[in-house]
């Protein structure tokens, strides 16, 4: 079986814990983060647009590319840390969104946190890239809470019949 467990910001302990716990022992996991690209290029234009071009040592994106790079493998051994058995650690750089999707391709399963409004039940609780996900998996997805889901009342009843 292959694994494939989104490492995101905030939300990684949450997968990693269910990827421990929801999946045989022997299963090939891959820990999956992904650095995004647009931070590094606005930082990069800035410094194009407004200082010149005539001294790239002092471009800030490069710096910017080299801390992104170094949270990621802090991120990714944390994560291989807590699993606590075999894994391989990938490293992508993009849109997080399709990254994941992307190397989901030849997994059985996917493990992701929900990343949106974390107080309340219901689609909301998904944010943009986790719905997108969702919603274009190649293989089956366990999606859990980062933290214990809220509790609340129930669902509202279904809209009246025309």
């Amino acid at each position: 079986m292959a694994v494939l467990v989104w490492i995101a910001e905030g939300t990684w302990p949450a997968c990693v814990d269910a990827a421990r716990d929801h999946t045989p022992a022997g299963a090939d996991v891959v820990l999956l983060h992904v650095t995004p690209v647009d931070v590094p290029g606005a930082a990069h234009g800035a410094f194009a647009g407004l200082l010149g071009r005539g001294h790239p040592e002092r471009d800030p994106g490069t710096r910017v590319e080299h801390l992104a790079a170094a949270s990621a493998d802090r991120l990714l051994a944390d994560a291989a840390r807590r699993l606590g058995r075999p894994c391989t650690r990938q490293e992508r750089t993009g849109r997080a969104e399709r990254e994941v999707v992307a190397a989901a391709a030849d997994a059985d399963l996917l493990v992701l946190a929900r990343d949106g409004d974390r107080t309340h039940l219901g689609p909301r609780s998904l944010g943009p890239a986790s719905r997108f996900i969702v919603d274009h998996a190649p293989c089956p997805v366990l999606l859990v809470w980062p933290e214990t889901a809220p509790t609340t009342t129930p669902p509202p009843p279904p809209p009246h019949p025309r």
